[in-house]
């Protein structure tokens, strides 16, 4: 087995794994962080990319002033960076800076939704650092994994007709942990991570006066990955990843907070937990050219409180080493969206209760996603 292609193409399995995740995938995910580096060769390896998503999603059914036909859902950019160093044999550690959740609408007109939105957009970017400790096992090395980050939580909110903008800002510490059991001489890996849920409580402005608070829970997800060479140049990989949102009943927003009677606004979600697996075939094509095809299945985590569906992504990559050292990557992701039916709220809008808003519903879609990326080593 040519051990040295096999190497060569797993930048590029990595890298259209994320524009996967990337491209509409269950609940708030977006990107993953790079932890993966801490398995390349090398003293000092440095590895970044970019992701951009354009979901396109249209309502089939609304009762909202924005009415049907037109896309709502904003694209957006995912930008992940990684660095690793190798302090001796059996340990290396890792800085990441990823943005695992995120999402952004913009409505036609005023007033859409249970919050009376315009626009709404939120993102969580995190910054990490994970550390891989290396025992000999067998014909093999079983790792230990270990870190911790800290995320960055923004939100925005634009209510209609101008009536109500929010800013909210906050910050959490999550750890995440694992083990990683490897044979180089098969280009074998099985990893096991679990990543830790965080707690959302924003502050932040209404109508620039600083009297808003917002409430939410950010999940923990397990993650299996497991690749291996099946034949000379040619790497099997796949991912099974569970993520617990069902903690993610709701986003509550305080607003006027410091008034005798303050503003309660509610986004419901409800959701079920999310399962994403993802099965891929890599091939080295020459020692410096090699590529990837994946696809992969999201389960939808709506319950009838809103419109997330299930995904289904097909995706290519390519890997390209130039001649001073360093890797070129690209990908492409194609996310077929089912359609999705609200069934919670109302036919028509109560007059005593205008939180309690119209169903809504929306139909088979697509998201594209393109990515590029370039890691170094020394």
């Amino acid at each position: 087995m040519n051990i040295s292609r096999l190497k060569a193409l797993l930048g590029a399995t990595a890298l259209t794994i994320v524009a996967a995740g990337a491209a509409q995938a269950g609940g708030f995910s977006r990107g993953t962080a790079d932890t993966d580096i801490l398995f390349e060769q090398g003293n000092f390896n440095l590895r970044t990319s970019v992701v951009v998503v354009k979901p396109h999603r249209e309502f089939t059914v609304n009762g909202y002033a924005d009415g049907t036909r037109y896309n709502f859902a904003d694209t957006y950019v995912v930008p992940s960076a990684a660095v690793k160093f190798k302090f001796f044999d059996q340990l290396s550690c890792a800085g990441t800076v990823s943005q695992p959740y995120g999402g952004g609408v913009t409505y036609r007109f005023p007033g859409n939704g249970t919050l009376a939105k315009l626009e709404e957009d939120f993102t969580v970017t995190e910054y990490g650092a994970t550390c891989a400790f290396k025992y000999e096992l067998g014909k093999g090395s079983l790792s230990f994994l270990g870190g911790l980050f800290v995320e960055n939580v923004d939100y925005t909110l634009l209510g209609g007709s101008g009536t109500v903008s929010v800013k909210l800002k906050d910050n959490d510490i999550g750890w995440r942990a694992g083990l990683a059991y490897e044979i180089p001489e098969i280009a074998l890996r099985a990893q096991l991570m679990y990543r830790s849920g965080t707690d959302v409580a924003a502050e932040g402005t209404t109508n620039g006066a600083p009297v808003a608070q917002g409430f939410a829970e950010l999940p923990q997800s397990v993650e299996l990955k497991v690749q291996s060479g099946i034949a000379p140049g040619w790497l099997a990989y796949g991912s099974v990843k569970w993520t617990d949102w069902s903690v993610n009943e709701r986003l509550l927003l305080v607003l006027n907070k410091f008034n005798p009677g303050p503003t309660t606004r509610v986004n419901t979600y409800n959701w079920q937990d999310g399962w994403t697996v993802t099965g891929g075939i890599g091939h080295a094509f020459t020692d410096a050219i090699s590529g990837t095809v994946f696809a992969t299945w999201d389960r939808g985590v709506g319950t009838g409180w809103d419109l997330q569906s299930d995904t289904y992504t097909v995706g290519a990559g390519v890997s390209m080493k130039d001649k001073i050292g360093g890797e070129l990557r690209a990908g492409l992701g194609l996310s077929y969206l089912t359609a999705a039916t609200e069934d919670k709220y109302s036919l028509a809008v109560p007059a005593n209760n205008p939180a309690f808003g119209f169903n809504r519903a929306v139909g088979n879609d697509w998201s594209v996603a393109v990515s590029a990326g370039y890691s170094v080593k020394w």
